[in-house]
């Protein structure tokens, strides 16, 4: 028998409740879960955003299991040239890093914004994540998913407030005045440093870098670095619980889609077990049914939501 309780659904049989959206996944856990996964990333790095499928699949089928603390280790956004050949060259092996890694994993991400556009001060996009978030986990978890669309998708400058204000407008529940007095305080830059403290103190050096602990606290986190299958994070996390794991159902892809506003085609088949022809079938419907715009890309399709503006449309965010 299931029962709703918040924003989960519990099954009495199973034992465990599940999300029925993705603003519950954000939700803080009343009681401590078995495993604790600390994520490091930088809003830069493009391994990083390959990651993010796999981390939301975790948290849609696992989350009664695992709590996720994310934080922006040092990373390209950290880094500052000394000279014009040293910027000259971190652009190129920027745009390199983008471009490659698009083709190989199928996420879009777009090198030419490295040539486009003056990414000189990249601490201020950490600086706005940190602000986004003193508005919640799932606001900032949003804000910070604006900003990497913003970057990875649409080129934009996110080292520019005036983006990163742009990328607050368009999120629902967040105060976007609020969030620029936030970003011109103190409060983003003491919470930036706690993540640089942890950063160090977990002897992070790559990312993106997951560190798995479990309940026995004289054990040391399990550190994985860069990204690898997800079976390979599901049996982690089972070897940490030290049982077979019961598995939730998919939150309905309409509900991710809304929440999220902008998805692309290959975080759609990972989180649903689909091919990318199956994606984009099933998308092609939602686009009939006028729920979804497609917005084509060199990596395949984008598919966005249509209560947002229209992507193609403006050069808003």
């Amino acid at each position: 028998m299931s029962k709703a309780k918040g924003n989960f659904v519990c099954n009495d049989e199973l034992g465990i409740c599940c999300p029925v959206d993705p603003a519950s996944l954000f939700t803080a856990p009343k009681e401590k879960k078995p495993v604790e996964i600390y994520m490091f990333i930088d809003p830069l790095c493009p391994e990083c955003w390959v990651l993010e499928p796999f981390v939301r699949k975790l948290q849609m089928e696992y989350s009664h299991y695992v709590t996720i603390k994310t934080f922006i280790g040092k990373g390209a956004s950290a880094y500052t040239p000394a000279s014009d050949k040293d910027v000259q060259k971190l652009i190129h092996e920027m745009a390199k890093s983008y471009n490659a890694t698009a083709c190989r994993t199928g996420m879009p991400c777009n090198g030419d914004v490295w040539h486009e556009q003056k990414i000189t001060m990249p601490y201020t996009a950490n600086l706005g994540i940190k602000a986004a978030e003193l508005q919640g986990k799932a606001i900032g978890s949003k804000f910070l998913r604006r900003v990497r669309e913003a970057l990875f998708l649409k080129k934009k400058n996110i080292a520019d407030k005036d983006t990163l204000i742009e990328c607050a407008k368009f999120i629902d529940g967040m105060d976007v005045e609020e969030f620029m007095k936030d970003l011109d305080s103190d409060s983003p830059k003491i919470a930036l440093e706690s993540d640089e403290r942890t950063t160090q103190e977990m002897e992070v050096s790559q990312l993106p870098t997951l560190i798995f602990f479990g309940e026995d606290v004289n054990e040391p986190g399990l550190k994985v670095e860069g990204h690898y299958p997800y079976e390979v994070y599901v049996q982690i996390i089972e070897e940490l619980v030290g049982k077979p794991l019961k598995k939730c159902p998919p939150i309905p892809l309409q509900e991710f889609i809304s929440f999220y506003s902008i998805v692309t085609e290959k975080e759609i088949a990972v989180l649903y077990d689909l091919s990318l022809d199956d994606v984009h079938r099933e998308m092609k419907k939602l686009k009939l049914r006028q729920i979804v715009n497609e917005v084509p890309t060199r990596q395949g399709f984008l598919w966005q939501y249509k209560k947002v503006h229209n992507f193609k449309q403006t050069n808003s965010l």
